[in-house]
């Protein structure tokens, strides 16, 4: 299980600007034009304090809404706060996931997911869990003798520690638009051996990258 941490906004950067440039030159007078011809040793006058926070407010504004459409549209961090997912994810791991994966393709299997906590599950600090999809939609999968079986055939999990033992459960058939989601620590993992499939549309995302601790940082 893992609760939401806020992103952190993105740094603005100027594209660039334009200076204009002034040739040093003896003073120009225009008779008639009434304007004042400048001396050498004036300054120009500064920003007025008004608009040195207006300016400091809409730089603000905009990283505020940059940040905004990121956490909303694109990326999202979250904090592991579980040992669901071990050795994959410790306690204490932070991971970035793409809100967009599936906008363009249908989950994979084996795919770290980020999704919304089943009713039930849910409490005030966890409102999204994190596991790995392994039944597709349609399949029929089943834990028998410590492994793991997709429609009858033992499936390779080679991300899984040597000699860890799956629980024993089903068949189950999935359902359409529904995937089997498991933790890597199979024996104390509370996942859809407990709460059964997961609907597509209740995924938030797939975790691509461990960003901390930076002795951990990896993609995913």
């Amino acid at each position: 299980m893992l609760p939401r941490m806020n992103t952190p906004s993105d740094s603005n950067e100027d594209p660039g600007s334009i200076s204009d440039s002034v040739s040093s030159s003896s003073p120009v007078t225009s008779k008639g034009a009434g304007v004042a011809t400048a001396t050498d040793g004036q300054t120009e006058q500064g920003s007025s304090p008004l608009r040195t926070v207006l300016e400091w407010i809409v730089l603000i504004g905009a990283a505020l809404l940059v940040a905004f459409i990121v956490k909303t549209f694109l990326f999202q961090a979250f904090y592991i706060p579980s040992d669901s997912m071990v050795p994959t994810l410790i306690r204490g791991d932070r991971v970035l996931v793409n809100k967009l994966s599936y906008k363009a393709h249908e989950p994979n299997r084996f795919d770290i997911v980020v999704f919304l906590a089943p009713k039930g599950t849910e409490t005030d600090l966890i409102k999204d869990l994190v596991k790995r999809v392994v039944g597709l939609p349609g399949e029929t999968i089943e834990g028998r003798d410590g492994r793991i079986l997709i429609n009858g055939t033992v499936i390779e999990e080679p991300f899984l520690p040597a000699g860890l033992q799956s629980r024993t459960f089903g068949p189950v058939k999935v359902p359409p638009k529904s995937y089997f989601m498991l933790g890597d620590n199979r024996p104390f993992s509370k996942d859809s051996t407990y709460f059964g499939p997961i609907e597509g549309k209740t995924f938030v995302g797939r975790v691509f990258v461990r960003i901390w601790p930076l002795n951990r940082l990896n993609l995913l």
